[in-house]
């Protein structure tokens, strides 16, 4: 594998830390394990869906952690020995940890586990000041700007 070294780039861009750091991050995302599976949907404009496999994770072997746009998922397996010498073990019952890199504004709606499903409900939403608005095209700002014109008159130096 190549591995790319973008620490040029941190030093002569100033200000794009964050981006420096989504790349740096991506660039790692290809050494990660596949375990467990995920399926990631959008389901609508704004809303997204996480389901991860995790048969024979109990919610309480669960935990979900959101910090500076970035969801973790940690399970957690205690060792189960009470079942004798196995002939075939194809069930996975190791511990994981998966990361996933959220947009701004995107955030954990809330999660829930069903028949080894762990669904996660996120929703994109964005600031008021970030939303596109509707410029109503009116009569003349001359009318308003007289209107917000000081009264008094200055005096010339």
């Amino acid at each position: 594998m190549i591995n790319y070294d973008f620490t040029p780039l941190s030093r002569s861009f100033i200000g794009f830390d964050r981006m420096a750091d989504l790349i740096d991050n991506a660039s790692k995302l290809g050494t990660t394990n596949a375990y467990p599976p995920y399926n990631i949907a959008q389901t609508g404009e704004n809303d997204y869906l996480i389901e991860l496999a995790v048969a024979g994770f109990a919610e309480s072997d669960l935990s979900l952690e959101t910090h500076e746009n970035v969801l973790t998922v940690v399970g957690t397996k205690a060792a189960n020995e009470d079942k004798g010498e196995y002939l075939h073990r194809g069930i996975a019952e190791r511990g994981f940890e998966r990361r996933f890199q959220l947009a701004d504004h995107v955030l954990v709606k809330g999660a829930s586990l069903e028949n080894g499903l762990l669904r996660i409900e996120l929703v994109r939403e964005l600031p008021e000041a970030m939303k596109p608005r509707k410029i109503e095209i009116g009569g003349s700002n001359d009318e308003k700007l007289i209107s917000q014109k000081p009264s008094g008159k200055r005096k010339a130096a």
